[in-house]
C-alpha cells in the first residue's frame, strides 16, 4: 500500500512526499500535487539548469543572438558574396575613385550596387571587405584558441593530478611563459619567420595565418593550463577520486571519467573569454604592419582597421570604411565578453542572478 502523501513543510522542505517521490519514481499523482518551481527542479542535470539560468539572463541571450548572427555571417560569406553579386572582397574599382583616391558619391560611393561604399584608395567593397574579414579573424581567433585550451587541459590535467616535481616543473616552465610580454616578443619573432618563409613574391598569405595562429596558441594555453591545474588539485582528493581508486579504475579513467566532466565550466568560460583576446590581438598585430595586410589578397577586420587609421581625420569621405571595421571588432569582443560573464553566473550554482 503507498504511504499517504504529506504536506510541503513551511521551511521550503518537501517533505515526506518528495521522499515518496525520490524513492519510488512511478509515483505520479504526488508528484503533481508538488510546487511548480519544485517540480522544476526535480530530474533535472546541471547543463540543464544552467541553460534555464542562462536562459533568464537577457543579457546572456541578446549577446548570444548576436555572436550566432557574426558566426552564420562568416560561414554564409560565399554565399552572400553570390547573392549580393560583385566579384568579390579583393576586387577593386579603380574607376570609381577620383584622384585623391577617394570614392565617387555621396558617403564615400554608397550606391545600390555598393551598400557600404568603397574603401578608398583601393576602391573594394566594404560590405564584401567586412562579411569576409569577420570569417577570416574569427577563424584565426576560434582555431587558435581550440587548440590552445586543447594544450592547456592536457598540461593542467597532468600538473595537477601528478604533482610533485612534474608540477614544480610545469608550474615553473608556465610562469616563465608568463613573464614573456606578447607584443614585444611577436614583433620581434613574426617578422623572422616571415623572412624565412619568404619567396620571390614574399610570403604567402596562409603561411601568414598559419604563424599568426601559431603564436597565438605559444601564449595562450597558460592561462587555461593554470585554472585546470587548480580545479584538479581541488578535485583530485575527493570522495568519487578516492572511490575509484580504490574500485582499481585506473589513472586514463579517473581523469577522463571523473575529474574532467567536473571542470569543463570554467574549461568553457576561458575559452569564451579568449577568442575575443585573440580577435583583438590579431588587429593589433595588422595595425603593427606584422598581421594580414592589403598585399596578401585576403580580407581581415586587423587589416581593415589598420587601413581606417590613416582616414578616420577625413571620415566624412568615407565614413562606412572609417568606422565600420573597428566598430565591428567592438561588437564581436563586446558580445564575447558579456555571454563570458552571464555563462560563468549560470554556471555558478552559488551566483545569485
Amino acid at each position: 500500500m503507498d504511504k499517504p502523501v504529506q504536506p510541503v513543510t513551511a521551511s521550503g522542505g518537501t517533505g515526506a512526499a518528495a521522499v515518496d517521490i525520490v524513492d519510488n519514481l512511478t509515483v505520479a499523482p504526488e508528484a503533481e500535487r508538488l510546487p511548480e518551481a519544485i517540480r522544476e527542479i526535480v530530474g533535472r542535470s546541471p547543463s540543464q539548469l544552467a541553460w534555464m539560468r542562462l536562459k533568464r539572463d537577457r543579457t546572456g541571450m541578446i549577446s548570444f543572438g548576436v555572436l550566432v548572427f557574426f558566426v552564420l555571417l562568416a560561414l554564409a560569406a560565399p554565399l552572400i558574396q553570390w547573392l549580393y553579386g560583385q566579384g568579390g572582397p579583393e576586387v577593386g574599382h579603380s574607376e570609381l575613385l577620383d584622384l585623391r583616391g577617394r570614392p565617387l558619391g555621396s558617403a564615400g560611393g554608397v550606391s545600390g550596387d555598393h551598400w557600404l561604399g568603397l574603401r578608398p584608395e583601393r576602391g573594394q567593397d566594404v560590405f564584401l571587405q567586412l562579411v569576409f574579414g569577420i570569417r577570416t579573424s574569427l577563424g584565426i581567433a576560434v582555431v587558435a584558441q581550440i587548440v590552445a585550451t586543447t594544450i592547456g587541459v592536457v598540461i593542467g590535467v597532468i600538473a595537477g593530478y601528478a604533482r610533485g616535481w612534474v608540477d614544480r616543473v610545469l608550474s615553473w616552465f608556465i610562469d616563465v611563459m608568463l613573464a614573456f610580454p606578447f607584443f614585444l616578443f611577436a614583433l620581434a619573432i613574426i617578422p623572422t619567420i616571415y623572412l624565412k618563409l619568404a619567396n620571390a613574391s614574399g610570403v604567402a598569405a596562409w603561411k601568414k595565418i598559419m604563424v599568426i595562429v601559431l603564436i597565438f596558441v605559444i601564449f595562450g594555453w597558460l592561462y587555461t593550463a593554470r585554472i585546470v591545474r587548480g580545479q584538479v588539485i581541488s578535485l583530485r582528493e575527493r570522495e568519487y577520486v578516492e572511490a575509484a581508486r580504490a574500485a582499481g579504475a585506473g589513472v586514463g579513467h579517473i581523469l577522463f571519467k571523473q575529474i574532467l566532466p567536473n571542470i569543463w565550466a570554467p574549461i568553457l568560460i576561458t575559452f569564451s573569454l579568449g577568442v575575443p583576446a585573440i580577435i583583438t590581438a590579431e588587429a593589433a598585430l595588422a595595425i603593427f604592419g606584422i598581421g594580414i595586410s592589403d598585399g596578401d589578397g585576403i580580407s581581415d577586420l586587423g587589416k581593415l582597421v589598420a587601413h581606417s587609421v590613416r582616414w578616420m581625420p577625413n571620415w566624412e569621405y568615407v565614413p562606412a570604411a572609417a568606422w565600420l571595421p573597428g566598430l565591428t571588432i567592438f561588437g564581436i569582443v563586446l558580445a564575447f565578453n558579456l555571454f563570458g560573464d552571464s555563462l560563468r553566473d549560470a554556471l555558478d550554482p552559488k551566483s545569485e542572478r
